[in-house]
């Protein structure tokens, strides 16, 4: 057993202190670092999550490659929950069985340290490597933030500061996941100003997602004697850090990297992951100008952010507004002339198989594809209680979002960036950065922006360009493109189209894989604001949460809909209740939470149509009696709900689909209460879903 494995060494230490101290261990010959997890070099730590004390184990700046190029970044922080070295569970985790979240800290493609569990956010380099051979010359660098020249979680000056922004206080990520049962492996990389004591850079692409790579492969080469399930890794980012995210997961194993890996004595493992969770990632980067150009042409004015130089984010940001010259303007127009044969070229579709097009002026149904996502968001917002009244392009009705106009709405967005917003004519964006070679600060990286240079510019070497982007890996040939991805995009982000992600999340769905995609209201651009949406995600996508199979147990409570007592039959697995989906249906139909069930056997769909009437089949509300208790196997059938695919925990129970309640109440957001004196199960049509409900 793995568990056995990894213990053993930790049981050989009883006599040592509980803590240690972070320190060197011994390295390998000829001075390489060693791949070997040192299970005994750690620190006992306790944070406080939503009152929780939660006490972990801290694994600290672990180099994870042989030759790294700067030790600065190429290191990793590892956190384990205590629990698991007492033999004990975490929810339906264990120490074999538990996810790894691996979430990156880079912004602007800037250098990132690893995350560290008190701020989520790049650690000092006070302590020394964890695994051995002497420091270099290059640890004594300042070494910059791990953030960008970007408004990441900021939003710009003048504007809603609270529309979205995670709160000061609020647990970070890596907290949460600890507190949650995941074991935690936060990747520092190098970026895009990273240089070496000659002065030449070493950071620039594909450095990052290199880096990345290798540490996935560290966690992978030492699955046997470290505790969480590295077959169960689940990346993280926003912004930059979104991309390199969406990056890891689009081109695992994929040969084109193997020289890079090699070259910095990466394990020789695997690197392709179980999960991506990608926060408005500033990725597609050849076709980024385009598609910002398409949302934002005609508005000629704007508000960007201007940096005192290459800087991180935690240095002053001066916002400055402005008006597009007529050159600039000229510019937007050939851009924005592009993009529509880009989008064409792809081959998108819709989930009913609609072609998503558009004509030579930038309309038709990929428009209205994109415009569909921001009316739900408000949607979603409106019934949530927000109140949209002074969004005068919003049209609703009867309580309904049904409408935008799309012009206004960009207007409220707001231009934040000049054309090209990515690949600058002046060479002055950190995109160009990240484009650059060893002795050269800057290079452009489309033909747009060489044929347009205004500053003596050169152009990239195409290749590493395409080693950029994620579209050009998904499920080809020799590349294993991960199933599970989740996309965030905010309606108040002006930092890239909503194009980029948009695409990004449905050339994924179209290729197969399992995609859950949404546009957050209001919010600019930032990540990590639903954490526990997140890792509700997360825990479903993972094998062992839900399990594959379970114990359904019959169902003993009582089902009260909106006062009336209802007999169904049900289950009960791992302590939450499953019903069939047309059964639900059945007890909340003529209700305001009213929604129509549609089967499609050639794709293994239930479709649900909210405030549309139930048609009754007459198999619903079995009146037969559970007695037994049977095996459920998770289901493969998805769910969509007005044609977007939703995350709904399911299992085939002695032939029938039965799915948790609790998924479809969030989903369609009606009330679900349980009240364990009298084993009553409560649905309220009249009021919204809340999470504080157990």
């Amino acid at each position: 057993m793995k568990l056995k494995k990894w213990i053993a060494p930790i049981l050989t230490c009883s006599l040592m202190s509980l803590s240690f101290a972070t320190g060197s261990a011994s390295a390998a010959t000829n001075s390489e670092y060693s791949l070997k997890f040192n299970a005994t070099n750690y620190t006992t730590k306790t944070i406080t999550v939503d009152g929780q004390s939660v006490t972990y184990r801290a694994y600290e700046n672990i180099v994870y490659v042989k030759n790294p190029v700067d030790i600065n970044y190429e290191t990793m922080n590892v956190y384990v929950p205590e629990e698991y070295f007492q033999g004990k569970s975490i929810g339906s985790y264990t120490a074999d069985t538990a996810p790894i979240f691996f979430p990156n800290q880079v912004g602007g493609y800037m250098p990132a340290q690893p995350g560290s569990t008190e701020t989520g956010k790049g650690m000092g380099m006070g302590a020394g490597p964890q695994n051995g051979a002497p420091k270099t010359d290059k640890e004594s660098e300042a070494a910059p933030g791990a953030d960008t020249g970007t408004e990441l979680n900021k939003p710009a000056a003048g504007k809603d500061e609270n529309a979205g922004t995670p709160s000061s206080e609020s647990p970070s990520a890596i907290a949460v996941a600890l507190s949650k049962g995941y074991v935690v492996a936060s990747p520092g990389a190098r970026g895009r100003t990273t240089k070496d004591e000659k002065g030449v850079y070493t950071g620039k692409a594909p450095a990052a997602i290199v880096d990345l790579k290798a540490a996935v492969r560290y966690l992978r080469f030492n699955d046997d004697i470290m505790p969480g399930d590295a077959e169960k890794i689940i990346s993280n980012g926003t912004s930059a850090g979104g991309a390199l995210s969406a990056l890891l997961g689009a081109t695992g194993n994929n040969a084109e990297y193997e020289p890079y890996l090699e070259a910095i004595g990466a394990a020789d493992e695997r690197d392709d992951v179980f999960a991506v969770s990608a926060y408005t990632p500033i990725t597609n980067l050849d076709n980024a100008d385009a598609a910002y150009e398409w949302q934002f042409n005609g508005i000629n004015t704007y508000e960007k952010l201007d940096f005192s130089g290459n800087t991180d984010f935690n240095m002053e940001r001066t916002l400055v507004e402005g008006t597009l010259t007529e050159n600039q303007i000229q510019v937007s127009n050939e851009l924005e002339a592009m993009f529509p044969e880009y989008v064409n070229s792809l081959g998108l579709t819709n989930t009913d198989g609609t072609a998503l097009k558009m004509d030579a002026d930038g309309n038709g149904t990929f428009k209205d594809y994109i415009k569909a996502f921001v009316i739900a968001s408000a949607q979603k917002a409106l019934k949530s209680g927000t109140d949209l009244s002074d969004k005068t392009w919003i049209t609703i009705e009867n309580g309904t979002v049904t409408d935008i106009d799309y012009d206004q709405y960009l207007a409220y967005l707001g231009r934040m960036k000049l054309p090209g917003a990515f690949d600058g004519l002046d060479l002055s964006n950190g995109e160009n950065d990240l484009f650059g070679t060893a002795n050269v600060a800057a290079q452009h990286f489309t033909q747009f922006g060489l044929e347009h240079d205004t500053a003596g510019g050169t152009l990239a070497d195409q290749n590493l360009v395409k080693m950029m982007n994620p579209m050009n890996y998904i499920s080809t040939e020799g590349t294993t493109t991960t199933n599970n991805w989740r996309i965030r995009m905010g309606t108040k982000d002006s930092d890239t189209s909503l194009a980029v992600s948009t695409i990004l999340a449905t050339e994924l769905e179209n290729k197969g894989s399992n995609v859950d995609f949404a546009m957050a209201w209001d919010i600019p651009h930032s990540g990590d604001y639903d954490l526990d949406e997140l890792f509700a995600w997360a825990d479903k996508v993972s094998a062992t949460s839900p399990k594959a199979s379970a114990a359904a147990i019959p169902s003993k409570s009582s089902l009260l809909v909106n006062g009336n007592k209802i007999s169904v039959n049900a289950y009960n697995i791992d302590g939450s209740n499953y019903f069939k989906l047309r059964d639900i249906a059945m007890v909340v139909n003529n209700t305001t939470q009213q929604f129509e069930v549609t089967s499609d056997e050639n794709t293994n769909t239930l479709n649900i149509t909210s405030d549309k009437t139930y048609t009754p089949t007459g198999i619903e509300l079995s009146a037969s009696v559970n007695t037994s208790s049977k095996t459920g196997v998770m289901t493969a059938t998805k769910i969509t709900l007005n044609g977007q695919e939703i995350s709904v925990t399911g299992y085939n129970i002695g032939g029938s689909e039965y799915f948790k309640l609790r998924d479809v109440a969030k989903s369609l957001d009606f009330n679900l209460e349980w009240d364990a004196g009298t084993h009553t199960i409560s649905i309220d049509t009249s009021n919204i879903y809340k999470d504080s409900n157990k």
